[in-house]
C-alpha cells in the first residue's frame, strides 16, 4: 500500500489527512495518509528510511522554508518562490531522493480567479512566511502590484499602521498568517477594518473556522470574503499529480 503524509508542527489545525482519506475511499485508491508531527525537521530522514512505502508528503508550518536545505532537488518554481509545500519521495537501491515543489502558488492562483472575476491592480499580503511567498509569486505573475505587511517590517515591507495610507487604492487583502485559526478563533490581523468598503476583497488562507474573525469584520463593512479551503483542495490535487508522476 502506498503511503502519503503531512509533515509539520503542530498539526491539530490540518484537514489534509481527512481530505486525502476521503479521496482514497471515494476513488477506491489503495493508499494511506498519515500525519507526521515533528518538532525537529531533521527527524524526517528517519521516518523516510523506516517507511519505504512513503511516496510523497505535504509540508506545512513551520517547515516550508526550513526543509529546502534537506532536499536533493527542487523545482524551478519552488526555488523562485523560496518555499516548498510538497515533496516527492523516490526510493532507489542506493537510498531515497527528495524533490521539493510548490503547489500553494497554483492552488491560490486558481482559487483567487474563482473568487475575483477581474484581478485588481494592487494587493496587500499580510505575513511574510512560506505561504506569503507563494501568494506573492502568484499575484505578481498575474500582474498585481504587491505590498507585503509585517509586524516587524524590513525595508521591503510595511508595518500594519501604514496600511491605512494605501487602503483606498488596494482592494485585495490576503491574510497568509495563522491568526484566527482554531482554537484561537478570536484573533485577527490588526488592519483598519472600519475603513474597509464593499470594494474590498479579503482572502484568508485560514480555513478552520470557515468564517474567521478577519472575514467577519470584512463582511460587517460590506467587503467580499473567501477562505482557504478551496485553495487547500486545489493545492492537494496538484500535489497528488506530482506524487504520482
Amino acid at each position: 500500500m502506498n503511503l502519503f503524509g503531512l509533515l509539520g508542527f503542530p498539526l491539530g489545525h490540518s484537514f489534509s489527512k481527512t481530505y486525502f482519506t476521503e479521496k482514497f475511499k471515494a476513488e477506491k485508491i489503495n493508499a494511506e495518509f498519515r500525519n507526521f508531527e515533528l518538532e525537529d525537521i531533521s527527524r524526517m530522514f528517519r521516518i523516510i528510511e523506516e517507511t519505504p512505502d512513503l511516496k510523497g508528503f505535504a509540508i506545512t508550518i513551520p517547515y516550508k522554508e526550513k526543509i529546502i536545505p534537506f532536499l536533493d532537488n527542487i523545482s524551478d518554481e519552488a526555488r523562485a518562490i523560496g518555499a516548498v509545500n510538497s515533496v516527492k519521495v523516490e526510493h532507489t537501491p542506493a537510498g531515497f531522493s527528495l524533490t521539493g515543489h510548490n503547489t500553494d502558488m497554483a492552488g491560490f492562483r486558481d482559487s483567487l480567479l474563482h473568487f475575483i472575476p477581474h484581478v485588481p491592480e494592487r494587493a496587500f499580503i499580510l505575513g511574510t512566511g512560506g505561504a506569503a511567498k507563494a501568494v506573492k509569486y502568484a499575484l505578481t505573475s498575474l500582474g498585481v502590484a504587491v505590498t507585503s505587511v509585517s509586524r516587524t517590517p524590513t525595508g521591503i515591507e510595511i508595518g500594519y499602521p501604514e496600511i491605512i495610507r494605501q487602503l483606498d487604492k488596494t482592494p485585495l487583502i490576503v491574510n497568509t498568517t495563522p491568526l484566527g485559526t482554531w482554537p484561537h478563533v478570536e484573533n485577527c490581523p490588526p488592519i483598519p477594518y472600519e475603513h474597509l468598503t464593499p470594494n474590498h476583497y479579503l482572502f484568508d488562507l485560514v480555513y478552520n473556522p470557515a468564517v474567521t474573525t478577519f472575514m467577519q469584520k470584512g463582511i460587517q463593512q460590506g467587503a467580499k470574503v473567501h477562505n482557504g479551503l478551496e485553495m487547500l483542495h486545489l493545492q492537494a490535487e496538484y500535489s497528488w499529480k506530482i506524487w504520482n508522476s
